[in-house]
């Protein structure tokens, strides 16, 4: 299982993006957090979430 914003998934073997495309996030609006450090988006379709990890999706919202 995989902590994603503090909900557990079974979200483990995809990419990044994988999940992402699989989701309602707008993936320019958004930056990705795994356990802890930054994924540039250059690196969301290479990097493979493991059994363990913890996600933190952000989305940016526009306003004024």
């Amino acid at each position: 299982m995989v902590k994603v914003n503090g909900e557990y998934i079974d979200a483990a073997g995809k990419s990044i993006l994988e999940y992402l495309s699989n989701s309602s996030y707008d993936l320019k609006r958004i930056a990705v957090e795994l356990c802890g450090e930054i994924v540039p988006k250059s690196l969301y379709e290479k990097t493979i979430i493991s059994d363990g990890d913890v996600l933190e999706i952000v989305s940016f919202v526009g306003g004024g």
